[in-house]
């Protein structure tokens, strides 16, 4: 049995001229989540929907659970949740009136699916409170919510926390995190949101313009950020003649005439800094540093960090 979920192979739609997504190769592990990164219009969206029959490929094809999509989507769809668009709840019901209108369409007669749906998201089941008095951050809850609803093994969520407050974001992203180590889900979420892929996920896909240029553990991608030691000295120069005859390297950068960036992080900042002293250079600033992973998404895709 294979231990990706969710595999593509050259995966491509063409609008026209126009490419949205260019020969894709994703994998996503069984138990999970994979975080798909990238800029809005970087083709996140459009990939979801082709994984779900949404829309067709140009070109590629889509393998899940071990099985070619097409002409297995009739087993295959019912284990799957998603959230790719907001769905559409009717305003002047209740959360639990909305999910028992889904749950009947779905064929879903026990009304423990739509109680324990409301549960693991922590909405009240039979609330007389309606869905247009719901919190931005509630009604992105239900919609998981109604995601969750048939207990499928593997959730597709694109930009689950958009939109949300602080507050908000920080309940979805406890939720997401539980249902994976709690309840064993695959869980493939997409995002704009750096700082909240690299607190949330295990494994990471960067997509830009369509194109995916890195797929990695978080925990490799990080290993593979940048770590240096910034000197803020009044001789850059003199300090930099310093670390190459004393310490007999040349592993270093100079920037803006008073900056060094030295990227052998293994010598001693002590030592450097008493070294420049006793030469009668000033050290203004002397610390380690590493890169996060938005300088690491700037730098491979040659562009702007994105929020």
């Amino acid at each position: 049995m294979t231990n990706y979920v969710i595999e593509t192979h050259d995966l491509t739609k063409k609008y026209g001229s126009q490419v949205s997504v260019s020969h894709l190769n994703i994998h996503v592990k069984r138990g999970r989540i994979y975080g798909l990164l990238g800029r809005n219009g970087a083709g996140k969206t459009t990939t979801m929907r082709m994984l779900l029959g949404l829309t067709a490929p140009t070109s590629g094809e889509v393998s899940i659970f071990g099985k070619p999509f097409v002409g297995n989507e009739k087993k295959l769809l019912p284990r799957i949740g998603c959230l790719i668009e907001s769905p559409g709840f009717y305003p002047n019901l209740t959360a639990t009136e909305n999910l028992k209108i889904f749950a009947e369409l779905r064929g879903l007669k026990n009304p423990n699916y739509i109680k324990g749906a409301l549960e693991l998201v922590n909405l009240p089941y039979r609330d007389k409170k309606l869905f247009s008095q719901y919190s931005l951050g509630m009604k992105q809850r239900l919609a998981i919510a109604l995601a969750v609803m048939h207990d499928p093994e593997l959730l597709i969520l694109d930009e689950p926390i958009n939109g949300l407050d602080p507050i908000g974001i920080a309940e979805v992203r406890d939720f997401i995190r539980e249902l994976c180590d709690a309840r064993g889900k695959t869980i493939l979420i997409s995002s704009h949101i750096l700082s909240e892929i690299s607190l949330l996920a295990d494994d990471v896909g960067i997509i830009d313009h369509g194109t995916l240029l890195e797929e990695e553990s978080l925990k490799e991608l990080e290993e593979k950020n940048e770590k240096y030691i910034h000197f803020c000295v009044s001789e850059a120069q003199k300090a930099a003649q310093i670390i190459t005859r004393a310490f007999r390297s040349n592993n270093f950068r100079l920037a803006d005439g008073n900056n060094l960036y030295l990227y052998d992080t293994d010598l001693p900042v002590a030592s450097l800094t008493r070294a420049f002293v006793e030469a009668g250079i000033d050290v203004q600033e002397a610390h380690l540093c590493e890169d996060t992973l938005e300088d690491y998404f700037k730098r491979i895709t040659g562009g702007e960090g994105i929020a």
